[in-house]
């Protein structure tokens, strides 16, 4: 309570903007939350368009209004790089207003297609409910519950019958660490979980929205229903479903079995979001795979791994030089693998880390992915370290990035990385033990003994899933490349 008489912040941005009028022209009205209106806007200098969530700063009337919009910004960028999360494109701040650019979605929301079709077939309904699990997957292997899933918050790209689906509005959104217990009743109530109106609940009642989602695509109407909130809220608690009625009775029992597991009451036995996604009813082959996908932090590691020593040394460069807002999940991250503050990441912490997030490691890998990690060889995995580990390629890639990496190598300037340079940059991260010679031979496409830009910027892009993409010229100098825009919107991959 003592927060409440602090003075309000006037600012939820840490930093200043240039105005958002200035940068896009605003359009129609798309539609209204409970804090924002979001418009339809054009980027001036692309003419693409764009969604404008816009939110009046005297609806936050507190210092908690003001770190939620800001949370919102952080989760927005820690989980946008998934191919079914809206992508944030920027945020702007004025006296007035904070305003969040993101991708459009001109498809409408999954409610209007439930209330057009009245309800799914089993096909359709295990289709959309693989996208939306698999969005809860993604957001508990990186420390996030969403908190507020309901068919208002999917949207599809376009009113193309078969258009992709995306998660939206993470407002309500917070980071968490398991076994974490919250006891804020946030949601919308036809959707909320039984432990969440306990208030004692933890990132499980994800998995409960998602089950209501489900039993509304097949049936048309929520599982628990009454006509006013009291009612739903007391239905909910009872938690008898009704698989007698129409249509019920001509749906698969497996079908109806995830169901009941995704609305199990007990949140302690109740499907996790992997055990969802390996239900044979949404498995296509009727068989689930051996083990789970890796966790987010668990494929990531695995990729930094495989990488060469500047590789690792330019991703640590330009994850450091990332914003607060593109970085602020995965500080969190770090602060609940390492559980006693130190600063640094221990074997056990790590080992520890990676189990509650799902993953079935021996202990020699995990040692494996923690010497990877770990440049300086210290021992431990401190905070920059696991900054670069884990950051997802897709930012790293950003043109303005490889260049400002590139010029922290290039100290004299000269558009070349030289072998000296390379010597002293190691000395600057405590590195030794190997060959520099033989990583410019690896780098050093045209054997001229130095590492030019595009041999260092060919070097980050090789083996990140850039197929296709466009390859910088051989012969590309400084200048050229700052002139030069990569598009951001590559596949990203299975394993994220």
């Amino acid at each position: 309570m003592a927060q409440q008489h602090l003075p309000k912040p006037t600012r939820v941005l840490p930093y200043t903007t240039p105005s958002v009028h200035s940068l896009y022209s605003i359009g129609k009205k798309l539609g209204q939350g409970q804090f924002g209106t979001t418009f339809l806007c054009t980027e001036k200098s692309t003419g693409i368009p764009y969604a404008c969530k816009s939110i009046p700063k005297k609806k936050l009337i507190c210092i908690e209004d003001f770190d939620d919009v800001w949370r919102e910004i952080q989760i927005m960028h820690h989980l946008s790089e998934h191919p079914n999360v809206v992508r944030i494109k920027g945020t702007y701040e004025d006296p007035v207003f904070v305003h969040i650019v993101m991708e459009l979605c001109a498809g409408g929301e999954l409610f209007d297609r439930i209330v057009k079709k009245g309800h799914y077939s089993e096909k359709e309904a295990a289709k959309l409910v693989k996208t939306i699990v698999g969005v809860v997957e993604a957001c508990h292997s990186l420390g996030v519950m969403h908190r507020d899933l309901k068919p208002e918050n999917f949207l599809f790209t376009s009113s193309d019958e078969d258009a992709a689906l995306k998660a939206t509005d993470f407002g309500l959104s917070v980071f968490y660490i398991p076994d974490e217990s919250f006891c804020e009743v946030v949601g919308s109530p036809y959707y909320v979980a039984p432990e969440v109106l306990r208030k004692q609940y933890g990132h499980e009642s994800d998995v409960w929205s998602a089950g209501v989602i489900l039993y509304i695509l097949l049936s048309g109407v929520p599982p628990f229903w009454a006509e006013t909130e009291r009612g739903i809220f007391r239905q909910i608690l009872r938690g008898k479903l009704d698989f007698e009625s129409e249509p019920w009775p001509g749906i698969s029992d497996s079908a109806k079995d995830l169901i009941s597991k995704m609305l199990d009451k007990n949140p302690k036995t109740r499907l996790t979001a992997h055990q969802v996604l390996c239900h044979p009813w949404l498995v296509d082959d009727r068989m689930a795979p051996d083990k789970p996908l890796d966790s987010a932090v668990l494929s990531r590691l695995k990729q930094f791994s495989a990488m060469n020593k500047l590789k690792k040394m330019a991703l640590r460069v330009i994850a450091e030089r990332l914003s607060e807002e593109e970085i602020g999940g995965l500080k969190e991250l770090f602060k609940m693998i390492d559980t006693d503050n130190s600063g640094t990441i221990t074997f056990d912490e790590l080992k520890e880390g990676l189990r509650r997030v799902g993953s079935e490691l021996m202990e020699s890998e995990i040692k494996d992915l923690m010497d990877a990690a770990d440049i300086d060889n210290s021992g431990t995995i401190d905070y920059g370290e696991f900054l670069a580990a884990t950051v997802h390629l897709n930012k790293l890639e950003r043109e303005e990035n490889l260049l400002s990496a590139f010029a922290f190598f290039d100290k004299d300037g000269s558009g070349y990385i030289t072998i000296d340079e390379l010597q002293q940059a190691c000395k600057e991260f405590g590195l030794s033990d190997f060959n520099l010679d033989e990583m410019i031979r690896e780098i050093d496409q045209d054997n001229d003994g130095q590492i030019d830009y595009g041999e260092f910027a060919t070097m980050m892009r090789k083996g990140n899933g850039a197929i296709g993409r466009r390859t910088m010229r051989k012969t590309i100098n400084m200048g050229e490349a700052l002139g030069l825009q990569v598009t951001e919107s590559e596949e990203y991959s299975q394993q994220n």
